[in-house]
Parts: C-alpha cells; structure tokens; sequence
C-alpha cells in the first residue's frame, strides 16, 4: 500500500484553490481529480487520464446507487418546472394577498408564502418576488426589503426540507462520505438527525420576523428605506399582480394546492410503508421520491390539460425542460463522487487526521468546518459546489477525530449556506434581486449586514454544540439572535416603517 503522505492533501487543496480563484466549481473539481489520479498514476500523465475517467467518473457515473440519484433530480427538476408554469403557484400567492392591511402584514405574508415555496430555491424568488412588488410599493417599503425576504426563505427552507432536490443530493454526498470511511447509517436518517443542528438555516428564516416586528432596520437596509420614502410621491414602477395573466384566465389555487398534496401524501404513505416493512433504505427513499413526484407531474399535467387546454406533448417537453435544467447539478455530483473516490484511494483523510489530531480539538472542529464552508461558498457562490467540496474532505478527517458526525455535515450545510446567501456571484442572491427588481449591488449590501450577525451567532452555536453535544444549542443560540438583533436594531436602527393600513 502507497503511503502518499503530503501529496495527499494536494488534490482537495487545488480544488478549494481554483473554486476560490476561477469561481468556477466543476473547472475545480476536474483539476482536484486529475491531480489525485496523476499523483495515483505516479506522475504519468497517460496512465493518470485513464485512471480518471475509468476509476474514478465513469465508476462513479455507473454506480447503481449513483444512477438513481441522478434519476431522482430530474424528475425532481421536471415537477418543479411544470409547476411553475402552470401559474399555480402564482395563484396560491395571489389569494393569500387579500389578507394585506399593514406594512408588517405585507412583510410576513411575504415571508410566509417564500416558506410555501419550499420546493425549489431558485423558483422561490421569481415565483413571489413579482407578486409582491406592487404591494410593498403601496405600503412604501424599499424593494431592497423584498430581496432580503425572497433570499432568506429561498435556500435555507430548502435545505431544511428533506424530500426535495436538495434533500437528495445531500443524502447522496452523506452516503458517499460514509461509504468511504465504513459507516453504515442510512443516509435519510443521518439526513434527519442533522436538522436540529443546522443552525443558520433556522436562525436565517427567524431573523426577518425579529426585523419585521421591531418596525425598525439597520446599517445599509436603514439608508435604503429612507431613500425610498425620499423618492415618493415618485413615480415608482407599477406592477401588478394580473401581469402575468395575459390570457385573461386566473389559474384555479388547485393547480397548486392538488399536485402539492399528491406528493406530500404518497412521500409520507411510502415512507411509513417502508418503515413498518423492513425499514428505510436509501433505494427506498429514492423510490418514494421519483414515484411520488412523478404522480404529482401527472396531476398538475391533468390540471393543466384541464383548465389551460395544454396537450400532454407540450407538457411533456415541459416536464423534460425541467430535467434538463438540473445537467449542471447532475456533472457537479458526478465530479464530487469522484473526488471523494480519489481522496479516498490516496488517502487524504488519514494523512489530515494524524497532522491535526493532536492540535484540534473534536469540539471545535464543527465550528471551523463552518468557517471554511463559509468561506468556500462566498467565494465561488455555490452551496452546491460548496458542500460537494467539502464534504468528501470534512467527513473522513472528522471521523478520525472522533468527532460528531452531524455536527460536521451540519456545519459543512450550514457553512455553504451562509456564505451562498452573502455572495454576489449566487445564483438565489441574483435571482432574488431580479424578483424583487431591485439593483443587484444594494441588495447585497443591505442583505450582508444582517446575514454577517447571524452567521456570527452561528458561530457561536457550533461552538456550544461542539463543546456539549446537544440539538439545544439551537435554543441557546436564537436567544443570542433575539437579543443581538433587537440591540443591533436600537442602537444603530431607526424606525423607517411607521405602521399604517
């Protein structure tokens, strides 16, 4: 057997270079798994190529376990996309306006309905963003606020759901990394058990409620309102919700609700059926999904057949459309299972173990996984590239450690999360500017000054977790959030939104 030694740890340290320096994660990924292969192939450059494509990628893509995967995201993307054009979305949200009287009803009910809107990250903020333009417009809140809300209930729902896209490519890293170090566990009930500790997804979601009550904003958010109301009586662009409707037909609230319902039903019906008929496997919760959402994209197609007079051919493409929408996610599991095959072979793990296992302590480790994954995910704006990184590298050496599994895949989430909510680069940053037509550069501005405080808090969250071991940390950590952001809001905020109906 090799003793790689340094060499070792080259691969995932190009990798993390060049996502960090080309912003580009697949380029990355390619460079890490060349670099492990020709370090596999002793330095042969032919031998290194051939032990790339067949070892590593191809072994990867024809993995059964890997296959299904892949499988999964597309009729994933396919629902999503049929979804989303069939306006039934946009009609749930348009009927949960009637209820808007005040400024801080219109801002919950924003946030409200980016909850509802869990099933997908990217759609999230172009599915609400234009129906709540006019509405903040009436009540004069700055659209700077809009984009904080869209992107604050895009990602980190998301990531807290686990029968969706996202809750499938994380379970496929979990099994991956797990696989690598002989763990056993079922990647769906690792996937459960690190929710609790998946601090900043819920201290994010619970921060625009303490700003919305308090009535008040700080830093570059408080500059932005007081600009918008120094704009009025401007004219301020008029969108109204019935834009959208250029055919003159409301889409029936159904075309949303019944699809929604037919997956949420079969996903829990197969998974109890599952649970109490010899328990839960990863091909199981991979088989609830694809069945589960496919009968859901054969309602909305009904739906749709029925009330917009689509043929199933049109849809067809459509659901298609969606799927191919997700080739880009596809490559980057495909390079990160193959990363993980080439760090496994060299053993990296190992090597990054015996060098810090007598400098780092297991408790604090989850907090600097944080840490890097922050750092990772800010620099080349992708969660998803983040946590296909790091993963493969956190996993093992945490394992050699001895330190809490969980914690150290929630951290790796957690980390990619904040930082991809921090990014001008991502895409969910982008696109919540674009839902909320707001200038790109002020919603990053405005945003970061309350992400950067709850990433602050989460720091502290993982560093309590680490030291006692226990979900309750969370408590802990949004009491620190009520109180940090409620003096943050005193001291350096105003109130900009005096109520009024």
């Amino acid at each position: 057997m090799h003793e790689y030694g340094f060499l070792s740890v080259i691969p995932p340290l190009l990798t993390i270079f060049f996502a960090l320096y080309t912003k580009n994660v697949i380029t990355a990924l390619i460079i890490g798994i060349l670099s492990g292969s020709l370090i596999i192939a002793e330095f042969n450059p032919f031998y290194a190529v051939l032990d790339a494509i067949e070892n590593q990628v191809l072994a990867e893509f024809t993995s059964g376990t890997q296959s299904q995967v892949l499988i999964t995201m597309m009729v994933i993307g396919g629902f999503v996309h049929l979804l989303e054009i069939s306006g039934g979305a946009k009609a749930f949200a348009r009927r949960m306006l009637n209820i808007v009287s005040t400024r801080t009803k219109a801002q919950m009910l924003a946030w409200i309905s980016g909850l509802t809107i869990f099933f997908t990250d990217s759609g999230n903020s172009l599915i609400i963003g234009p129906l709540y333009r006019s509405v903040f417009d009436e009540f004069k809140l700055c659209r700077e606020k809009l984009a904080y809300i869209l992107d604050t209930t895009s990602s980190p729902i998301s990531i807290l759901i686990p029968f969706i896209g996202w809750g499938a490519y994380i379970m496929s890293l979990i099994e991956t990394a797990y696989a690598e170090v002989g763990l056993t566990e079922n990647e769906f009930t690792v996937l459960i058990k690190v929710i609790p500790y998946q601090f900043y997804a819920f201290l994010a979601l619970l921060t625009i409620p303490i700003v919305v009550i308090s009535r008040r904003d700080y830093g570059p958010m408080r500059y932005a309102q007081e600009e918008f109301l120094k704009k009025r009586p401007r004219e301020i662009p008029n969108y109204s919700i019935d834009d959208e409707n250029t055919e003159g037909t409301e889409t029936p609230v159904g075309m949303f609700i019944y699809p929604l319902s037919v997956m949420l039903i079969l996903v829990s019906t197969l998974i109890a059926w599952h649970a109490t008929h010899g328990g839960i496997s990863g091909a199981h919760i991979r088989s609830t999904l694809i069945i589960s959402y496919l009968a859901a994209s054969l309602t909305c197609m009904e739906m749709m057949r029925r009330y917009q007079g689509k043929s199933y051919e049109e849809m067809l493409a459509a659901f298609i459309k969606g799927a191919q929408g997700l080739v880009y996610v596809s490559i980057i599991l495909v390079l990160a299972w193959s990363l993980s095959s080439v760090t496994s072979d060299i053993k990296t793990a190992d090597y990054l173990a015996s060098l810090i296992s007598g400098s780092v302590s297991p408790a604090y480790y989850p907090m600097l996984v944080f840490v890097m994954g922050a750092l990772i995910s800010l620099s080349t704006g992708s969660s998803y590239g983040t946590f296909a990184i790091l993963m493969a590298i956190a996993v093992p050496i945490g394992y050699q450690l001895d330190a809490s599994m969980y914690l150290t895949i929630a951290a790796v989430l957690s980390g990619g999360l904040f930082g991809d909510h921090c990014s001008p680069i991502s895409d969910t940053t982008v696109l919540a500017s674009v839902g909320a037509d707001c200038p790109h550069l002020n919603h990053v501005t405005t945003q970061g000054a309350y992400a950067t405080l709850t990433g602050g808090v989460t720091i502290i969250a993982y560093w309590l977790a680490g030291l006692y071991q226990t979900p309750y940390a969370l408590l802990v950590a949004i009491a620190i959030l009520f109180v940090a952001m409620t003096v943050a809001l005193n001291i350096f905020g105003s109130r900009t939104d005096n109520e009024i109906s």
